[in-house]
């Protein structure tokens, strides 16, 4: 009998491995995925918002949905706000019997507040403003006040004047404040014009004290990013007086705060100096003295998330180390943490936690799917969700960690997904998908999206790597600064090292290699086409800089390149910012390239892309240049990526799959999909 069950199960698991297909471009449009997670108090409930895309050649251009949902402990699901909606914000009433989101729902022309009850009944508006959208909001803890962040309304003559003509724009002045308001609930019926509190410069974010009696208040000088970047500033207001008791001193990047629930302590996330590129330490702040702490001195690695406990002064926090994530715990007055979940579970993210303390809720992604919702209860984790059941009959390519010493000895990493049908002593062609930043670094979880070939490009016959150069984050801060006063020196040199190793070890043909990237990791795939071209038999660029000297002039970064990426100016060394260009080294490119990027872009200007290709162009070298206008730095809207996938994986293929000579057509025939889907709809 045992014989026999174990051959229909052996039998049962081939057939359904030999019917389960790969994941191709056509399935990359049709993934969801969890956005955010927040905990009932009572602990009984996770309510989550699902991205969920539009239905390419059917629906309007726009991102993707935002749908609100419920899901219990044992993971039973319900849908409360789904269809062509935007969800977002969601928080929790004390009593766990109410959702509060942010929202445009039916004529809205401003964002709303709105709050649905769990137990049944359709969602209504609690609160809006007079001209102006709600940018965000805290309830606070007895759920009687709103803290409330909002642009001022515009002024009616400007509408008027703008027909006229009088659109005269005086670039990065004229900027007006995000605002900080306080509002009574029970107020709130109709939409309002408050009062601003006294809080001078642009306010970004806001949390409110246990006892409501004071908020922890983010600033920044003005709504610029660079702004934000270098110069924002945690502070204490106080309600009763309205004014601002305590600024904690900080220096560098700085990233969320909260105050534990006695009040005594601030946890920090941000930057060990104006040098450090990433908000990844750790600190506390005492709220009567105002010292602020290194909490994990010299932790290598970089904190993304915390919360406290309710019941004790204990922190919650996930951290990525290397390319995995862990959850752990820490009390105030110890340095030493105790992990709830080790690295190798699952990538985590979006930490919130009930009231009893004894229930957490995440997000989480692995290899084989992108973010669900987990909780974790003392030794038990689970997983709630399943975003995308059809993922279930997918075959997906081994993943894997891979390590090795640079040429000078520096310890990288990277994550490596095999080619689907990988077969040892067999020689395949490599997509190696640069991440950009460069104060990022890649994960051993889902890898795959529609500018990020990883299993898709398995299923395709390539082998898929993941980089962590130098100056990735991920491993301390010291590391992070590697790269640091060194554009395109060795941060890209770990880019062929690892691809010698990748050829070393028997997986990849050396003549079949390409590059991609965006952002900085456009920078490399650029840099890979003409500085480094013998070793890069096909490029593709993604909103990536190609002049270091416009780049400057033209971003909206230049303070956070120079503190964190350059530690120098263009006037310093004019000749080495050039040199350091993709654009000097064009003339002896040999490598295809393949330039994309959006039109509204203000990160790295448009130009840029513009620069490289008339470089190239006129040299008489392969090169093709496709903007998306409405897009910025990075495709938002799903036909744009749609678009992006299909000429990504249409050039890696001629050339390295197909062993062309000439580039590939730049046509793709959208009307016969348009024709096909509404064909299919009737």
């Amino acid at each position: 009998m045992l014989k026999t069950s174990l051959a229909l199960a052996i039998g049962l698991t081939s057939s359904l491995a030999f019917a389960a297909t790969p994941l191709t471009v056509e399935d990359i449009p049709r993934i969801q995925s969890v956005i955010q997670t927040s905990i009932s108090p009572d602990g009984d409930n996770v309510a989550f918002t699902r991205s969920v895309p539009r239905e390419l050649y059917v629906d309007k251009n726009g991102t993707n949905y935002s749908e609100l949902y419920v899901v219990d402990d044992q993971g039973v699901e319900r849908p409360f706000i789904t269809g062509s909606v935007s969800i977002k914000s969601i928080q929790w009433s004390n009593d766990s019997k109410t959702i509060y989101f942010l929202a445009k729902l039916n004529e809205d022309k401003f964002t709303s507040l709105y709050q649905i009850p769990v137990d049944g009944g359709q969602a209504s508006k609690v609160l809006s403003l007079k001209g102006t959208s709600i940018s965000s909001y805290e309830l606070s803890p007895n759920n009687k006040q709103l803290a409330i962040l909002a642009m001022p309304a515009a002024d009616k003559s400007e509408k008027e004047l703008k027909k006229l003509g009088f659109m005269a724009e005086v670039y990065e002045l004229g900027l007006k404040d995000k605002q900080l308001f306080i509002i009574d609930l029970a107020k709130a019926d109709k939409p309002l014009t408050p009062n601003a509190l006294n809080i001078a410069n642009y306010v970004s974010e806001v949390n409110w004290a246990a006892g409501g009696e004071k908020l922890l208040v983010k600033t920044q000088p003005t709504a610029l990013i660079d702004d934000k970047y270098t110069k924002s500033q945690w502070h204490l207001f106080d309600i009763a007086s309205n004014k601002v008791t305590m600024s904690f001193a900080t220096e560098g990047k700085l990233g969320d705060a909260e105050l534990s629930h006695d009040g005594k302590y601030i946890a920090i996330l941000g930057a060990e100096d104006k040098h450090d590129p990433s908000t990844g330490r750790l600190f506390l702040a005492d709220t009567k003295t105002g010292d602020v702490t290194d909490w994990l001195p010299n932790f290598m690695g970089h904190v993304v998330d915390f919360e406290w406990s309710h019941k004790r002064n204990t922190l919650n926090f996930i951290a990525n180390v290397g390319t995995q994530s862990f959850v752990a715990t820490i009390k105030t007055g110890s340095n030493k943490y105790k992990k709830v979940i080790k690295e190798g579970k699952f990538i985590a993210a979006n930490l919130s936690i009930s009231d009893s303390d004894k229930t957490l809720a995440l997000r989480g992604n692995t290899a084989t799917h992108p973010n669900e919702v987990f909780i974790i209860r003392g030794k038990k984790t689970e997983r709630l969700t399943n975003s995308n059941t059809w993922l279930d009959d997918k075959r997906f390519a081994k993943q894997e960690t891979i390590s090795l010493k640079a040429r000078d000895g520096v310890e990288i990493d990277g994550v490596l997904v095999y080619p689907l049908d990988y077969s040892e002593g067999t020689r395949y062609p490599l997509i190696m998908s640069v991440h950009g930043g460069p104060e990022s670094h890649d994960k051993d979880g889902w890898v795959t999206n529609y500018s990020r070939p990883g299993q898709m490009g398995a299923a395709r016959g390539y082998a898929v790597f993941y980089p962590n150069y130098r100056g990735s984050t991920g491993k301390g801060v010291d590391y992070s600064k590697l790269g640091q006063n060194d554009y395109a020196g060795k941060e890209f040199d770990d880019l062929v090292d690892f691809k010698q190793h990748l050829v070393e070890m028997g997986l990849v043909d050396t003549k079949r290699v390409g590059i991609t990237g965006g952002s900085y990791g456009g920078y490399a795939s650029a840099w890979g086409a003409t500085k480094l071209t013998e070793h890069f038999a096909a490029s593709v660029m993604f909103v990536g800089v190609t002049n270091q000297l416009s780049k400057f002039g033209t971003t909206d970064i230049s303070n956070e390149m120079n503190l964190v990426h350059a530690r120098s100016y263009p006037w310093d060394k004019w000749q080495w910012y050039l040199e350091r260009s993709p654009i000097y080294w064009a003339v002896q490119s040999k490598t295809p390239l393949l330039i994309m990027h959006g039109k509204e872009d203000p990160r790295v200007h448009p130009a840029q892309s513009m620069e490289l290709y008339r470089y190239m162009k006129v040299q008489g070298k392969d090169v093709r240049l496709v903007y998306y206008p409405g897009e910025g730095h990075g495709n938002r809207k799903v036909a744009a990526q749609y678009d992006y996938s299909l000429r990504l994986m249409r050039w890696m293929d001629n050339y390295l799959i197909d062993g062309k000579k000439d580039m590939p057509a730049f046509e793709i025939d959208h009307a016969a999909k348009l024709k096909a889907a509404k064909d299919a709809n009737k």
